[in-house]
């Protein structure tokens, strides 16, 4: 949203901390856990979620890749949800060390805290395509920025079909941003063809600079 020119830096430093703590708030520690689950099938996956819930809550939060999925929930249901994927053939599932159980009805407390400093911050227009991963669609009003930004602290995270789109509208050219490559490891995983840079300190960004400034450029 800062880089498309939706939010001012100082809003969006100030949201993000605020999301932070409001996420962290809305389930008290040990009452909520997330669990990472490879190889199975999406509805397969989504039947294990309903079988293990049993009046609580557990449903896919990281749509990442195909045969990838995060799940998130209060801890006995997740813990149900493990034990249930490797009965049915997930090649791991393993839970993940989280400290809240994040993208899931769980957060419905930080989302309603959210939504009131959203509602009284600045919102423009994105300046450049801006594909929102809660719904893997391009969205192009200030309205449309300001909903997703408060249904993704409830809403799976939509990567898988966010770089389909993505590469639908022509990126062929993804640039991480941040220690480490789980990203673009990730995309790799969804298309083989796409480029992948990163930048986690000088030295990277000083390649991907090179990389991206056209020759007897500035």
């Amino acid at each position: 949203m800062l880089a498309a020119g939706s939010l001012s830096l100082f809003d969006a430093v100030r949201l993000v901390r605020k999301r932070g703590q409001y996420m962290q708030d809305a389930v008290p520690v040990g009452q909520g856990a997330m669990a990472a689950i490879l190889g199975l099938d999406g509805k397969v996956l989504d039947q294990i979620c309903r079988e293990a819930a049993q009046g609580e809550v557990v449903s896919p939060a990281n749509l990442n890749s195909p045969g990838q999925v995060v799940i998130a929930g209060s801890t006995s249901a997740v813990a149900r949800a493990v034990d249930l994927a490797k009965g049915r053939g997930a090649k791991r599932a393993i839970m993940l060390n989280v400290s809240a159980p994040f993208h899931c009805a769980l957060m419905k407390p930080a989302q309603d805290r959210l939504s009131v400093d959203l509602d009284a911050t600045q919102v423009e227009a994105p300046q450049v395509p801006l594909v929102n991963n809660v719904s893997a669609q391009v969205v192009a009003s200030a309205s449309l920025v300001r909903e997703g930004l408060k249904q993704q602290v409830t809403s799976p995270v939509r990567w898988d079909e966010s770089i389909r789109r993505l590469r639908q509208e022509g990126v062929d050219l993804f640039v991480e941003v941040g220690p480490g490559k789980v990203l673009s490891g990730l995309v790799r995983q969804i298309d083989r063809t796409a480029e992948c840079l990163r930048v986690e300190d000088l030295v990277t960004l000083g390649e991907v600079m090179a990389r991206l400034t056209p020759r007897g450029g500035v």
